[in-house]
């Protein structure tokens, strides 16, 4: 029998889920300091809406896993969510109608098929999502948020790009394409062909002239995008619009004291975003990602609802970490001892109880485990009770002990 793992998935050993809780505790602590609140989604969602509102692109849709879940002489076509946004903003519209604002953030796996079975095609996200608020201080929140969660988690060096979906939509728009066209060129776009902009027929001068430049260019800071809109050869109301919007968001976020870099084509691979959006960058990979999203609410049928949100990956995440985690389990007990007697056994149990109940993790062993990862190791003694031999292996320190109060303050003693 073959016992293998579906291609494009993998088990998480015990190392793999340290790392993966690390990044769930440390992401869900963050996410509740600044008053978010915790939901789950279900994994199965119906694909029209992920299809009627236009919020996926074209290839991402052929990379669904979906079917038909039927119901007698009839069916729904259902999908393996394959975005954590759209199933939350649905979320919001069934069961919190009333409420006008809400930070709420997840931990939940998507699906996206990929044909070669060699990258994972269960991926986890830990997402939040900011619904209600269509001003500037929200979009700087949400970056702030994202990137106090990867500080936390001990990463220094991650990198915030910043592009924009309404600037990059509206200078689209200047190519004055067939609606047909204009729809094609735009899913370029978002599958990174950003030749589109260079290697149009509609690409006349000065226009055709200035946008190869702006795509080549990174900026740092507000004043990259203020020369864009002092020298861009256009006056149309929409892209000046949408360039104050993004002007306003670097502004605070240069006031803040805010590291970034300015990257048209750093834009998310969904066609929901509509105004700043963003990736995070560590050693070059991508670990993170979202943006504003004003549209996605109203097309789903919930009212004028702006929002914006980010996702953080844990696969990547979880790759990159190089905390060790057996340094950060320090309140970790052994406690070795026998079965011989009835009242060694009991004195293991207690004791075990009382750790835990101290916050400390207490692991038994009566089949004699020759080595451990935790720092203290105490043996229970079957001749002399009660008797605690307790062993720092920090310190390579012996004391003992003789009853359970005292174990519990020798080992916060130690030093």
């Amino acid at each position: 029998m073959d016992s293998r793992s579906y291609k494009g998935t993998r088990d998480l050993l015990p190392e793999d889920m340290r790392r993966f809780r690390l990044i769930e505790d440390v992401f869900r602590s963050c996410c509740r300091g600044w008053g978010y609140q915790e939901v789950r989604t279900p994994s199965l969602e119906y694909l029209h809406l992920f299809t009627a509102t236009g919020t996926l692109i074209p290839s991402m849709l052929g990379r669904v896993y979906s079917f038909l879940d039927w119901d007698g002489w009839s069916g729904e076509r259902v999908v393996l969510r394959p975005d954590g946004t759209i199933p939350l903003a649905r979320l919001f519209i069934s069961n919190l109608p009333e409420r006008k604002l809400a930070r709420l953030y997840y931990v939940t796996n998507v699906f996206v098929f990929e044909t070669t079975g060699t990258e994972n095609r269960e991926k986890w996200q830990c997402g939040a999502e900011f619904l209600g608020s269509g001003e500037l201080v929200a979009d700087v929140e949400i970056i702030l948020l994202a990137t106090e969660v990867l500080h936390n988690l001990g990463f220094s060096n991650s990198k915030v790009s910043l592009s924009h979906a309404g600037v990059v939509k509206a200078l689209l728009r200047e190519l004055n394409l067939e609606p047909e066209e204009e729809t094609k060129a735009l899913t370029q776009i978002l599958e990174g062909n950003w030749q589109v902009f260079t290697e149009t027929k509609a690409l006349k001068p000065p226009l055709g002239e200035f946008l190869p430049q702006l795509l080549r260019i990174v900026g740092k800071s507000k004043d990259f995008l203020e020369n864009f809109r002092a020298v861009c050869p256009t006056t149309s109301v929409n892209l000046r619009a949408n360039l104050d919007n993004f002007i306003g968001v670097t502004e605070l976020l240069d006031t803040l004291g805010y590291k970034y870099k300015i990257n048209l084509k750093s834009l998310p691979g969904f066609e929901y975003y509509t105004g700043v959006c963003f990736e995070i960058l560590i050693d070059d990979r991508k670990v993170g990602g979202g943006g504003r999203y004003d549209d996605l609410i109203p097309l789903l049928g919930g009212g004028n609802i702006p929002a914006c949100g980010f996702a953080l990956y844990v696969d990547p995440l979880a790759d990159l970490l190089l905390v060790k985690l057996g340094d950060k389990v320090e309140r970790g007990v052994l406690i070795k001892g026998k079965t011989e007697t009835i009242e060694g056994v009991t004195a293991c149990f207690y004791l075990a109880q009382v750790l835990r109940q101290a916050g400390y993790i207490a692991e038994l062993d009566f089949v004699g485990q020759k080595t451990t990862d935790w720092r203290w190791l105490i043996t229970v003694s079957e001749r002399e009770l009660p008797l605690f031999i307790v062993f720092d292996r920090d310190t390579n320190q012996t004391k003992r002990a003789t009853s359970a109060a005292e174990v519990l303050n020798l080992i916060g003693g130690f030093t």
